[in-house]
């Protein structure tokens, strides 16, 4: 299934919801546009994994790249909702201490008003 999202705001955070695959090539290239535009007008973003159903390197390495260049730019991006076998692969490759990860979109969003970490 392609990569399909749907972006909103919710109390000055970008939520975009993500479902089917992350993979190398035209999904991994056009979630990075969208989160480009996003973070352009937001400095906060929750990205809602929960419709994600596989991830592949490429995948991966777009997550990481988003994530570099958004903290560089002093944009936090944090990830929500992963399914079992998204989080298992942030596990395995040990990129769940990379990112700030929530159980559910709001526990997400509510982390941006206490200004805490996972």
């Amino acid at each position: 299934m392609m990569l399909k999202t749907n972006s909103r705001f919710v109390g000055g955070v970008a939520v975009l919801d993500c479902s089917g695959r992350i993979v190398f090539g035209e999904e991994s290239s056009a979630l990075r546009d969208v989160v480009d535009k996003l973070r352009a007008e937001n400095q906060r973003i929750v990205l809602n994994l929960g419709g994600v159903s596989y991830i592949d390197s490429g995948g991966l390495g777009t997550l990481v790249a988003l994530y570099t260049t958004a903290k560089k730019n002093g944009t936090t991006i944090k990830l929500a909702k992963l399914s079992q076998r998204v989080g298992d692969l942030m596990q395995v490759t040990k990129l769940l201490t990379v990112f700030e990860v929530y159980d559910g979109e709001a526990q997400a969003l509510k982390s941006f008003e206490r200004g805490t970490a996972a």
